[in-house]
């Protein structure tokens, strides 16, 4: 089974939500694809944040039950892609996991990536169309690197974490259709 690992600073904002979003998505493509979040410094054991909890559930995503984890280098390394809130996430797992390098990504990067590669069958697999994006990046490909991270709305107002939930809503939307083969989507319906 493949698997999405988002990952924040603390796992109680950002990429819980993301988990939500991701697990929503992966089950409106009926998709075989495990999803999960951890933070770089996790509040392990932590609920989500209060303010992320209302924000999603507005967005119709329930994160109520979100419990906080410290990511490990096991975490990046068993995961098919890591998609990072920011770029000093991405930057921390590959420091941490090095092996995961090349499927570590901030959301924005892989969103961007996977839109510009051409289309593929609906037969490319979930794993080769990360390395597709990696090799895209590799090549030079750069984004758009003044927009790469998703803002951090910890200590601020319910409105910022709701801005945060709506970008999420957002960016995850845009990377299913990159990341998740039409197949699992045609066998769904």
């Amino acid at each position: 089974m493949a698997s999405v690992l988002f990952v924040c600073t603390g796992n109680i904002c950002r990429s819980p939500i993301a988990e939500g979003f991701g697990r929503a998505m992966v089950a409106e493509a009926g998709a075989d694809i495990e999803v999960a979040s951890a933070g770089i410094v996790g509040w392990e054991g932590s609920p989500a944040a209060h303010e992320s909890i209302l924000a999603a559930a507005e967005c119709g995503i329930d994160i109520s039950g979100h419990v906080a984890t410290r990511m490990e280098p096991r975490h990046a390394e068993d995961a098919d892609v890591v998609v990072c809130m920011a770029r000093e996430h991405r930057d921390a797992v590959a420091h941490l996991a090095p092996r995961a390098a090349g499927r570590t990504f901030t959301l924005k990067e892989l969103v961007r990536l996977l839109e510009a590669l051409p289309a593929t069958p609906s037969t490319t697999s979930f794993e080769d169309r990360v390395g597709m994006a990696d090799e895209l990046r590799r090549s030079g490909f750069e984004g758009d690197p003044a927009d790469e991270d998703v803002e951090d709305p910890l200590g601020a107002t319910l409105d910022a974490f709701r801005a945060v939930a709506w970008e999420l809503d957002d960016w995850c939307h845009r990377l299913s259709p990159g990341l998740i083969p039409a197949k699992a989507k045609e066998e769904a319906s």
